[in-house]
């Protein structure tokens, strides 16, 4: 009986053995990749390797990570992003809770209003808060638009939906018969809610933050359209050093850093995805 177990189980590694590869049918999506976005990359970190006398080192990098502008630019970046995310997955996991657990006529239409706002690029919203907020707006709040503030609303309105889209889908996987033994053992809708509900929630949660932070982090449209004063990003930097003053080894160490910052994020928010999917195979 051994015998034809272990031979049940070879059969198939060697039928796979026998298979012909098909690996040569990844070749033109890589190549297409490499051409793409290996062979930009690549010119961009050459570029910022010289300088603009044709020196090649890294006196470009050590005079752009020493500069106030470029640690006031990265500070600000990341600020405005952990609070965009912070607002989005307040709002996020708010409206999906509504959504998904509180019935009232209309919450499917609601939900896919939310939806829109994933189709419309970013600078229409900055384009609807002129009209609300703006100097010449219905409510005139002109000087509160052109600040950080007004570009973090206009971020968490933007990007709220990429928070609850995931937590929709999560909390329609929370079983019923948990929350009902739950209420029956008396706890209070609160407790239900943090120790049932949002555990179960939390990976897509998390991946959801991650991805709004990574899109909050190259936010252009919204921040260049708004004007804010006294407020410029990596990605505003990288518009002012490359178009408007010309200095690009400069803007390909700023692009460069971005790039890396971004990479590091779509990283985080792979695992958080593959970890979230392994643990909603595991439950089922």
């Amino acid at each position: 009986m051994t015998g034809l177990a272990l031979t049940a189980v070879a059969a198939p590694a060697r039928r796979r053995e026998k298979r012909p590869g098909h690996g040569w049918l990844l070749l033109p999506p890589v190549l297409v990749l490499l051409g793409f976005f290996g062979y930009p990359l690549v010119l961009v970190v050459l570029q910022s390797l010289e300088s603009k006398t044709g020196e090649f080192g890294l006196s470009v990098w050590l005079d752009v990570l020493g500069s106030a502008e470029f640690r006031d630019a990265a500070w600000k970046t990341v600020a405005l992003a952990l609070g965009a995310t912070a607002g989005c997955v307040v709002l996020g996991t708010f409206l999906a809770l509504v959504i998904a657990f509180v019935p009232f006529p209309g919450a499917r239409t609601l939900s896919r209003l939310v939806d829109t706002v994933l189709a419309f690029p970013s600078f229409l919203i900055a384009l609807a808060f002129t009209f609300i907020y703006g100097s010449a707006g219905i409510l005139g709040a002109g000087g509160f638009l052109y600040s950080p503030f007004g570009i973090l609303l206009a971020e968490i309105t933007f990007y709220t939906p990429f928070v609850m889209r995931p937590a929709l889908a999560a909390f329609g996987q929370v079983s019923s018969a948990q929350m009902e033994v739950a209420a029956s053992l008396g706890a209070k809708p609160g407790r239900v809610l943090r120790q049932v509900i949002l555990p179960e929630a939390l990976p897509s949660l998390a991946s959801g933050a991650c991805l709004t932070m990574l899109l909050a982090m190259n936010e252009f449209g919204i921040v260049l359209f708004l004007g804010a004063k006294d407020v410029t990003t990596l990605p505003m930097l990288v518009y002012g050093k490359g178009i408007v003053t010309f200095d690009f080894p400069q803007a390909c160490v700023i692009a460069v850093v971005n790039v890396v910052f971004s990479l590091a994020l779509y990283g985080t928010y792979r695992r958080l995805t593959k970890g979230g999917q392994r643990a909603a195979v595991d439950q089922a």
